[in-house]
Order: C-alpha cells, then structure tokens, then sequence
C-alpha cells in the first residue's frame, strides 16, 4: 500500500521577508551596518547636545531629525547589500531555485527593508529620548513630523534597495546611489536651464525639507516629492526588475 505524497505549498511572503531579515544580518557586513547605524545615531545626539544651541537642539523633534538624516547615510546601503548579496555571496541559485517567482523574492527583500528601516527609525527616535531626558529639553515631537521622518528613511532604504537590483553589484550599486544623484544636484545648481526641472527631479531637494522639523511641507513639496521619488525610486526600480527576469543565474 502506498501513500500519497504531502501537498507542496510555497513558502509564504512573510516567511521570505523573515528569512532575508536574518540574511541581513548574517554576515559580517550587515551585521556591522546595523551596529554603525546605532553607534551613529547615539553619535550625533551627543554631540548635538554637547555643541548645539540649549533652547535650539535639545528638544526631542530636532534630535530625532538629527540622528535620522545622519543614519540615511547608511540606511541605503543596508538596502544595496540586501538585494546585491544574492550575487555577491552566489546565494541567488540557490535562492531563485527554491522560488522561482523571482518578484516574490525581491518583494520580500523590500518588506525586510521596511522592516530594517522602522527599527532604525525607532533606535533614532529611542536614543533621542533619552538624550532629551538628559537636557531637559521639550519633548514637542507629533505624529505627523515622526511620520516625515519615518518616509524619509524609508524612501533613502528603498532607493539602495532599487540601485542595488538595477546594478547588482555591491560596490558598483553603493557609487552610483551616491554619484548619480550628486551629479543631477551639481547639474540643477550650476545649469539655469535645468533649475525649475531639478525642482520636480532632483530628490535631494524635497527630502531636505521633508526631515527638517522647522519647517512644514506645502502641497507643491509633497508633488515635488513624490515625482522626485518615482524617478529615483519608483523608475530605478522597474529597471532593475527588468534585469533581474532576464538574467542568467550561475
């Protein structure tokens, strides 16, 4: 008498997010990334306790703006590594075999990334407490400007996470995040011609104003913004799916 095999399913999108959630913190790299994003993080509380302005930068909004602009300096390339591993480490054989729905694989990359990006924000916001306790500083931070902190880190995370498909490629992909977008600003603030277009395609832009706690977003930032961010983001992303259906995995 035989018995019938057991049903196969595949795994489900959160068990791939919690599987490249460990995967990011796995090897030595991610490991100390997500070490070095704390570190900072309590860095440029400190400091801005110690040398900033009382009545300016000891309140608990101009802290967490602080730590959460000096942290998106390294946010994206946890989100670079994230995808790039599976190249960088010839894990994506073994990866792409297991789920061959290879978007369901890069989705699940993008939840961790989420994932990674609400516990940094969450360490800024932490540290920032505690620095505020310390001087005694107002604690006037609301939901809409922790909300603004909060897309601003995650747009920096997925960015790394769309350059690092587009390219995969660790060290290529971390360049080219910085380069590209540096050089479109150089372009939009030496060019006249290019000054109002940068307005609606350079991101650096409506993101320096979207972590700025002092001041508030109009709805001509907000359009900025989100143009700025499917170009960036959005576009950059569609480019690296592409890529990823037709490349060959060795």
């Amino acid at each position: 008498m035989t018995t019938a095999a057991p049903a196969l399913s595949r795994p489900s999108l959160g068990r791939l997010s919690a599987v490249e959630l460990r995967k990011s913190a796995d090897t030595r790299a991610g490991f100390w990334l997500l070490a070095v994003i704390a570190l900072l993080a309590v860095a440029i509380v400190v400091l801005q306790l110690v040398f900033g302005e009382a009545a300016e930068d000891d309140n608990l909004s101009s802290l967490v703006s602080s730590a959460v602009q000096i942290v998106s300096l390294i946010v994206p390339v946890l989100g670079i590594l994230l995808v790039t591993s599976e190249w960088s480490q010839r894990t994506g054989l073994a990866t792409f075999a297991l789920v061959p729905q290879r978007e369901r694989v890069i989705a699940a990359k993008s939840i961790g990334a989420t994932v990674l990006t609400l516990a940094a924000v969450t360490a800024c916001v932490v540290v920032s407490v505690i620095g505020a306790a310390v001087a005694g500083g107002d604690w006037d931070l609301g939901l809409g400007e922790l909300g603004r902190f909060t897309l601003y880190e995650l747009i920096t995370m997925l960015g790394g996470v769309a350059f690092g498909l587009a390219f995969m490629n660790s060290a290529l992909a971390i360049v080219m995040y910085f380069v590209i977008p540096i050089g479109w600003s150089i372009l939009g603030e030496t060019i006249s011609a290019l000054d109002k277009p940068a307005d609606w395609l350079d991101l650096g832009r409506p993101m320096t104003t979207l972590a700025d706690n002092a001041v508030a977003m109009s709805g001509t930032d907000w359009a900025q913004l989100g143009t700025a961010t499917a170009v960036w983001v959005g576009l950059v992303m569609v480019i690296g799916l592409a890529r990823l259906r037709r490349t060959e995995l060795k």
